[in-house]
């Protein structure tokens, strides 16, 4: 196998994520789709696309980076922990500040959540889960891709500032950011309940993806 099928993935992927930041096509797809059908759309292309780049980055050359060791599958497995509570606190609730909240325009910096500490929840989240990644991937091909997620994510998190500080205005970004770090709560405006349902779902996404890990990707994270 060449690397020909891991270009492509490679290419479909990061042309297929240009669509949110495009906002005419965006557009025109929530006219037609609506906007929880664009939603459920791009969620499932997301994932389609992504399982696919990261099979097809199995199928690569294998070129030896470093050796496994078995510590090595020690930090994803306590990594991935902190990267899907921070995805679970943060998916469906209102950020001005990145992608991936909900009904942004009743934001208010006493009810901002995890928003206080990090503006870029699932970006964040996204950067635990490649970085980690890498430690027990030491090939070429492994190596690039969860690299190239890593790059992204950073990128990610000043290309996002720098178009919403454009959009919201320099002052009003800075007002909000202020605000929401002042507040005295480690989690502002979330109850208890809701940040014990949110940690629920996290843990419950993550037995899922750690006891499927063989079958979908064909190795396990455990053994």
């Amino acid at each position: 196998m060449n690397w020909l099928e891991t270009a492509l993935a490679f290419l479909v992927f990061f042309l297929s994520h240009s669509i949110p930041v495009q906002p005419l096509l965006k557009s025109k797809l929530v006219t037609r789709l609506g906007a929880s059908g664009f939603s459920i759309a791009y969620s499932l292309l997301s994932l389609g696309t992504l399982y696919w780049l990261l099979l097809a980055t199995s199928r690569a050359p294998f070129v030896e980076l470093w050796q496994w060791q078995l510590w090595q599958n020690h930090v994803p497995i306590v990594a991935m922990l902190i990267a899907l509570w921070i995805a679970a606190m943060s998916v469906g609730r209102p950020n001005p500040f990145s992608f991936g909240g909900a009904r942004n325009e009743t934001f208010a910096p006493a009810k901002c959540g995890l928003v206080k500490w990090i503006r870029h929840p699932l970006l964040i989240a996204m950067l635990i889960w490649s970085l980690a990644h890498i430690v027990p991937n030491g090939d070429l091909a492994h190596m690039l891709l969860f690299g190239s997620f890593s790059c992204f994510s950073l990128f990610g998190v000043w290309a996002v500032d720098r178009r919403k500080k454009t959009a919201m205005g320099l002052s009003e970004w800075s007002r909000l950011k202020q605000e929401s770090r002042r507040q005295s709560e480690l989690l502002p405006g979330m109850p208890f309940i809701e940040v014990a349902t949110r940690t629920f779902f996290g843990l419950a996404a993550y037995a899922v993806l750690l006891f499927s890990h063989s079958f979908l990707f064909g190795v396990s994270p455990i053994n």
